[in-house]
């Protein structure tokens, strides 16, 4: 059985790589520059509540201005961005936390001239609040 697949219980199993072994999918025509790696996921792993994902913005590129119901907790990796949560912007490096809460509209924008990484967690699809 592979690192993360389901045993035949139904229950996830551990999962052990490097983040360069997930691959990265890009968003499309809504935000070129913008790829996202799904580390653990409900689909991938078998997560049964959380999922991690590792997100990349090229230098002047940035996410889609969007707004969903259910929260985004972000931990910056590396690169200079900011984000802005509603009406306002805030800088943001390495080593930076935000908190998305539902609903709020929020854009993230790589203001450096290398990748903006960050990390990614929300709820597995089944646990998140419909639209």
């Amino acid at each position: 059985m592979e690192a993360g697949e389901e045993d035949a219980m139904g229950e996830p199993t551990a999962k052990v790589c490097h983040y360069t072994e997930v691959p990265a999918k890009t968003f499309g025509d809504e935000a070129p520059g913008v790829t996202i790696r799904w580390l653990i996921g409900e689909e991938e792993d078998g997560a049964p509540v959380y999922a991690s994902r590792l997100i990349e913005v090229a230098p002047g590129r940035s996410t889609p201005d969007h707004t969903h119901p259910f929260e985004h907790e972000n931990f910056i990796l590396e690169g200079q961005g900011k984000v802005r949560i509603d009406n306002a912007w805030h800088e943001l490096g390495p080593g930076h936390v935000v908190f998305v809460p539902p609903g709020a509209r929020h854009r993230y924008v790589n203001t450096g001239e290398s990748p903006f990484k960050f990390l990614c967690g929300i709820p597995v699809s089944r646990l998140r609040p419909k639209s």
